[in-house]
Formats: structure tokens, C-alpha cells, sequence
């Protein structure tokens, strides 16, 4: 079973990582939901959920400016669950772990930009030779392998090897440090929903804020009804300022055309 896991959590981290198309790779990124996959693969989905949700409480809010990730949730997660699952560990305490492989994860995504600058470089020179096949083989298949040498190995290491340790850590462990670290954990997700409750309080999504808070209060609804409600305004709003966009382009065109019959 741990090789299993160790495996399907490395290739998990190199596929979702390598950012395919840049398409669904984010989502796919967050710890809910590769929770699931894990919960399947060892037997426990209900477990592998809550520690997955409780997780991803603590990156909820967590913004990339720049490109520039202040920690690395799928690293996080694609050991941190495993690992609690493995050794029996309760979500808290899957928090407190997670907490450090994400920090971990940021020094490993430079190192991943540093490699694919080799790339970028050598992109240059098939491109002023017109080489096709070598600009694709720089922009897919050397990103792909090198972060395949860089990530899947870390990850099988930490998930094989680590399990058994960290079972043995915590059966050592006094009452007092345990309950600690439940505390901990604890607050951590607190933390990471206050970071999201400060990024949607800007003046334009705070009637979100509330329309979803009211909903809940007064309507009874659950949170996954809330969700769909979510993304289907979400949707009408991008659709109509989309629209919108569309108009006023046409707009101004159909303008600047008169301007030149004149």
C-alpha cells in the first residue's frame, strides 16, 4: 500500500505541477480535491475529505503575485494527506504538517525556475534557426522531464519513508505536545480564512460576501448549494461584462468608421 501511494503521490505532484495546457492544473492543485483520489486510492475517502478541506482552510486565500507562490499548497497536500491517512493522524495535526511542506514547496518551485531558464535560452537559438521541433521540445518536453526528475522523487521519498516514521513520532509523543498541536492546527485554518476575508473585502466582492452569508443564515442552504449558486452568478457576471466589452468595442469601432466617411 505505501508504495502505491508514495508512486501515485509523486506522479500526482509532477502532472498537476507541470501546468498542462494551463488549464485545469490549479484546481487540481488544491488539496479538497486531490483528497478524493487519495481517499480512493487507500480506503478512507470520508477521512482523507476532512483533512483535505481542513487543509485547504489554511491556502484558501493564499494570492501569487507575480507568479511568485508564498507557499506551495499541492506540496503540502500531496504528502501531508498521505501521510496523516498512513499513520492515522487527526486532521490537526495533517495541518501542522502541511504547513512546513508548503514553505518547503516554494524553494523547489525557484529551483524549477532556475532549470527552465536553461530552456528559455536555448529556445532562442532553435527559433533564430526557424527549428520548430526544438522550440516545442523546449516549451514541453524539457519543462516536463526536468520537472519530473525534480518533483516525483521528493514526494515518493517523503510519502514511502515518511510514514513509518511519523507513526512512530507520534506514539512517542507526550499528551501535552499533541494536544499543542491540535491547538495549532486549529488555528491555522482560522488564519487562512481571515487572509481570504481580507482579500474579498474589496468594495466590488464584499455583496457577494454577503449575499452568500445571508443565503446561508436565512435560506437554510447547505455550502455545497451555496457553491453552485456561487459559480452560477460568478458565470452571469463574467458572461455579461464580456458582453459588455463586446459592445463598447463595436461601439467605438462603428464610431471611428463614421469618423472616416466624414
Amino acid at each position: 500500500m505505501n508504495l502505491a501511494v508514495a508512486i501515485f503521490a509523486g506522479l500526482w505532484f509532477w502532472f498537476v505541477s507541470g501546468c498542462w495546457g494551463y488549464t485545469f492544473h490549479y484546481v487540481l492543485k488544491q488539496p479538497l480535491v486531490m483528497a478524493l483520489p487519495f481517499g480512493i486510492l487507500m480506503g478512507d475517502i470520508p477521512t482523507a475529505m476532512i483533512i483535505g478541506a481542513t487543509i485547504e482552510l489554511v491556502y484558501v486565500g493564499m494570492i501569487s503575485p507575480g507568479a511568485n507562490i508564498p507557499a506551495d499548497e499541492c506540496f503540502a497536500g500531496v504528502i501531508s494527506i498521505p501521510l496523516a491517512l498512513l499513520a492515522g493522524a487527526d486532521p490537526e495535526t495533517a495541518v501542522v504538517l502541511a504547513v512546513p511542506f508548503g514553505l518547503l514547496g516554494t524553494f523547489l518551485d525557484q529551483l524549477r525556475r532556475t532549470v527552465n531558464a536553461r530552456w528559455a535560452h536555448l529556445a532562442d537559438k532553435y527559433a533564430a534557426n526557424g527549428d520548430e521541433k526544438g522550440l516545442f521540445r523546449c516549451a514541453f518536453t524539457y519543462p516536463l522531464a526536468a520537472g519530473f526528475v525534480m518533483r516525483f522523487p521528493v514526494v515518493f521519498v517523503a510519502v514511502y519513508f515518511g510514514s513509518g516514521a511519523l507513526e512512530r513520532l507520534l506514539s512517542y509523543l507526550p499528551e501535552w505536545v499533541m494536544h499543542g498541536i491540535s491547538v495549532t492546527g486549529g488555528v491555522l485554518p482560522a488564519l487562512g480564512f481571515a487572509i481570504l476575508l481580507f482579500v474579498i473585502g474589496q468594495k466590488m466582492l464584499l455583496p457577494f460576501f454577503f449575499i452568500g452569508f445571508f443565503a446561508v443564515k436565512y435560506l437554510g442552504i447547505n455550502t455545497m448549494a451555496a457553491a453552485v449558486f456561487g459559480v452560477c452568478i460568478a458565470l452571469l457576471v463574467v458572461l455579461i461584462s464580456n458582453q459588455n466589452k463586446q459592445e463598447l468595442i463595436a461601439a467605438l469601432g462603428s464610431g471611428d468608421s463614421d469618423d472616416d466617411d466624414e
